[in-house]
């Protein structure tokens, strides 16, 4: 598995790692495949009801290997809100540190300082090694890392598929500008991925063709083409987790790319950043 240094953290990172949104039981052997396969990013959040609990049984006896990441609801994100999120996602994980803790997403009554003074407070403690956002668009960003006062962001978690390309424009700039990681989430889109019978995935096709891969993998090698991307597509079985590995370690060429942004075109700069 492809790996790069995730900015900041210092930490080299499988560009693509595992998701967990409405995991359920039965994913738990695909993502110990993942594991194995070197997967090891793995994402989860309190909000994804029963998913910490399946990644600490997943990673029990390798957290060592793990680069774990979890997320704090913007509901709880006030200041000793963020800290009893944080206690409680470690006791489901059954883990004593996060290597990343996200505000989920900004939507709440609690104010950016509060959230980013307890965020600071956790690596203080050693329970966080880094503070990462998701769902943050560049105003936004800037006023979280306005709040801190000795950490940095190092990732900011978006919706990133072919489809939807809108961190292109302003915000991808900005985080490279910053080092700060860019996360794509769902990068297969939300139950939309391109039919073989559309003109969107007879191209993939032909691309997938030419490099002996699937268009699923060449999606994935899409996304995460700059050294700045990084994704997380989840799987519940083991043989869409082979097929996800196989998405790095090999490139795509001028034509491939020319190609892909010819039928999923690049937004205009004032579009809005998307969200789940």
């Amino acid at each position: 598995m492809l790996t790069r240094e995730l900015d900041a953290t210092g930490k080299n990172v499988p560009v693509i790692g595992q998701g967990t949104w409405q995991m359920k039981k039965n994913g738990l052997d695909a993502l110990r495949m993942g594991i194995d396969l070197g997967m090891t990013h793995i994402d989860t959040a309190e909000m994804y009801s029963g998913a910490e609990e399946i990644v600490g049984e997943a990673i029990r006896g390798r957290r060592k290997e793990i680069f774990l990441v979890s997320k704090v609801l913007p509901s709880n994100a006030s200041y000793k809100g963020t800290l009893r999120a944080c206690d409680a996602s470690l006791k489901r994980l059954k883990t004593d540190y996060l290597d990343v803790y996200l505000l989920h997403w900004w939507s709440g009554p609690h104010p950016i300082a509060e959230t980013m003074q307890a965020m600071e407070e956790l690596v203080a403690a050693g329970k966080i090694r880094h503070i990462g956002v998701s769902n943050l668009d560049v105003d936004r960003l800037k006023q979280a890392q306005k709040a801190l006062t000795r950490e940095k962001i190092v990732c900011n978690q978006v919706l990133y598929h072919l489809r939807s390309r809108g961190i292109e424009n302003r915000l991808l700039a900005y985080c490279e500008s910053q080092g700060i990681a860019v996360v794509g989430y769902s990068p297969f889109g939300q139950g939309d991925f391109p039919s073989l019978n559309s003109k969107q995935g007879k191209a993939l096709a032909t691309i997938a063709e030419r490099h002996g891969k699937t268009p699923r993998q060449i999606a994935l090698n899409f996304l995460t083409r700059r050294p700045s991307l990084f994704t997380i597509p989840k799987a519940s079985n083991v043989d869409h987790v082979r097929e996800n590995a196989g998405g790095t370690g090999w490139e795509l060429n001028a034509e491939d790319v020319q190609l892909i942004d010819s039928v999923f075109p690049a937004p205009s700069k004032d579009e809005p950043l998307d969200m789940f």
